[in-house]
């Protein structure tokens, strides 16, 4: 598999690269667990995903890079995640969003072979209205009934007030289960609460540049039309590092290189993250990552 996606971009002119797994800072999503490392009187991270870093690269020049390694997540452990897991990660300067959802579900036909036959695209609001039955923008009430008629468990503990944890809550019990089988199915234009490192896009602030890739209701990939303005940059980032804080979560660095590279100039591109193993459990016909693992963190713990 890893032959064929190195392959695949060669053949597309895109360069390979390597960035580091540990650093000073990591990206400050609070929605995100990450590792701490401590070596004597300082504090290092490991990285939940390489994008900071090949962001850096393609404002130094690189052009369209591409990097296959390790990423970390604290706390993220059951069918679908490993606290250590491997992500293919693309950047594509002067690419749209459409032209990437091309590229994406050009090279998963390639890896998955006869496994997805055709793609489909919804936008988030197409789907969750077709799924849900409600509009993403429903007031929280709404929402709040619509998870106590499915009978979801622990629905107020885990949301409470938070209007992207009821979206995520509805979406992963009452949509991803029906998205169409055996397909490759793009959702694409998410609600702007769910913007992470996305741009908005320009005739419409409510909703972000961002798509999510799904095969039989697993998500694979998430990608995005990437923020380059880095005055909106560092305010999510701040905005991220004060709700950490009022959350009692780590507090990390702000990431000022990265910043000074948005500043410096970063291309207009779009970006992708894919999650090779669960690419490699549907393409095998598993159904837990540990069934695709040399050595999952479980079974060796």
């Amino acid at each position: 598999m890893l032959a064929r996606i190195r392959r695949f971009f060669a053949r597309r002119g895109v360069l390979e690269v390597d960035t580091p797994l540990l650093g000073a800072t990591v990206n400050p999503d609070p929605y995100v667990e990450f590792f701490t490392v401590p070596d004597g009187g300082r504090r290092h991270y490991l990285q939940t995903s390489p994008e900071l870093a090949m962001k850096r690269l393609l404002a130094a020049g690189s052009g369209p890079i591409y990097q296959i390694g390790k990423a970390f997540r604290r706390g993220e452990a059951g069918r679908l995640h490993q606290p250590e897991f491997t992500l293919l990660e693309w950047y594509r300067p002067g690419f749209t969003l459409d032209r990437l959802m091309d590229e994406v579900a050009a090279l998963l036909q390639v890896l998955l072979g006869e496994r997805v036959a055709g793609v489909t695209t919804f936008t988030y609001g197409e789907a969750f209205r077709e799924f849900v039955g409600l509009p993403w923008d429903a007031p929280l009430t709404a929402l709040r009934s619509k998870a106590a008629a499915l009978g979801i468990p622990d629905a107020e503990r885990l949301c409470g007030d938070e209007q992207r944890h009821w979206l995520d809550l509805l979406f992963s019990v009452a949509v991803q289960p029906r998205l169409p089988a055996s397909k490759l199915v793009f959702v694409r234009d998410y609600p702007a609460c769910m913007a992470a490192l996305a741009r908005c896009r320009p005739d419409d602030p409510e909703v972000v540049e961002r798509f999510e890739v799904f095969v039989d209701g697993v998500e694979l990939g998430n990608g995005y039309r990437e923020l380059t303005d880095v005055e909106e940059q560092r305010r999510r980032f701040q905005h991220d590092l004060r709700l950490r804080c009022r959350l009692g979560r780590v507090v990390p660095p702000l990431d000022r290189a990265f910043l000074a590279a948005l500043e410096a100039g970063m291309p207009e591109c779009s970006g992708v993250a894919i999650g090779l193993d669960r690419v490699l459990m549907l393409k095998l016909g598993c159904h837990r990552l540990s069934d695709v693992l040399t050595f999952p963190l479980q079974e060796s713990s």
